[in-house]
């Protein structure tokens, strides 16, 4: 009787394990019918979005294993023509509207541009500021060096911008295709002072140093995003313009300063 008990006691027990590795097999047939995605995203972004950028690349490949992010950086308006000069490229993100009403003219995007952040302008210097520059008049003055962006990048549009409204004009050494231009030369020293955007400043860190100015307001850039005609990765490019106007976009792009609407 006693090996009854014992018996019967074994077969419930091996029963038991039975049935507990049940829903592991079925979890595991779950997760492998799930799709994979896969692929290159190709990203065309404004300069002035390197830093936050570059983070969002690295949170969205973790999001979504077996896909890599390739962006490439530049002035918006050299982005546009790489556009319409037939580029292949799934997402758009420019640092102003006018460059992205460009695109959405010649009918090269996929639905209606998002706006996901908006930037102003700040004068960067040299760490030592050796011209003493305070203000945005002092940009003006005799013997300051002072670099710029092109007319038609955004933030030389700004710049244009903030000399009509307070009647500044100013006289740049050079104006440069991108903000990381400006920056440059005002890290190298090649220029007393360089109007950027705000999160350019911030981005640098130590490198230079930020002089706000409050005539700025009166050019804040809007930055729109949109999925591209013909992308490649139409799928995936929706959901990287998803990822960036969500949760962890807006993290990293108001880590840098970049105001969010």
């Amino acid at each position: 009787m006693r090996k009854l008990v014992v018996a019967i006691g074994s077969a419930a027990l091996l029963l038991t394990a039975c049935g507990g590795t049940q829903p592991s097999s079925a979890g595991t047939s779950t997760t492998s019918s799930a799709p994979k995605e896969s692929g290159t995203l190709t990203v065309l972004a404004a300069a002035s979005l390197t830093t936050s950028f570059n983070k969002i690349k690295v949170d969205f490949e973790s999001a979504h294993p077996g896909v890599t992010v390739r962006i490439t950086y530049d002035g918006s308006s050299t982005l546009v023509q790489q556009i319409t000069n037939g580029a292949a490229a799934d997402v758009f993100a420019s640092a102003d509207q006018n460059n992205m009403d460009k695109v959405t003219k010649a009918s090269l995007n996929d639905g209606t541009p998002q706006l996901f952040a908006r930037n102003k302008l700040e004068i960067a210097v040299p760490p030592s500021n050796p011209k003493n520059i305070a203000s945005f008049a002092d940009l003006a003055k005799p013997g300051v060096v002072v670099v710029v962006c092109a007319d038609a990048v955004p933030c030389g549009a700004a710049a244009l911008k903030v000399e009509a409204a307070t009647g500044v004009h100013i006289s740049p050494a050079s104006k440069e295709t991108a903000v990381t231009g400006v920056l440059s030369k005002v890290e190298s020293g090649d220029a007393d002072a360089g109007l950027v955007y705000l999160t350019d400043v911030n981005s640098a860190g130590s490198k230079v140093k930020g002089v706000p100015f409050p005539e700025a307001d009166k050019a804040i850039n809007d930055y729109p995003i949109t999925v591209l005609k013909n992308a490649p990765q139409s799928a995936l490019a929706k959901e990287f313009v998803a990822f960036v106007r969500g949760e962890q976009g807006r993290k990293e792009l108001g880590a840098v300063g970049f105001q969010l609407p």
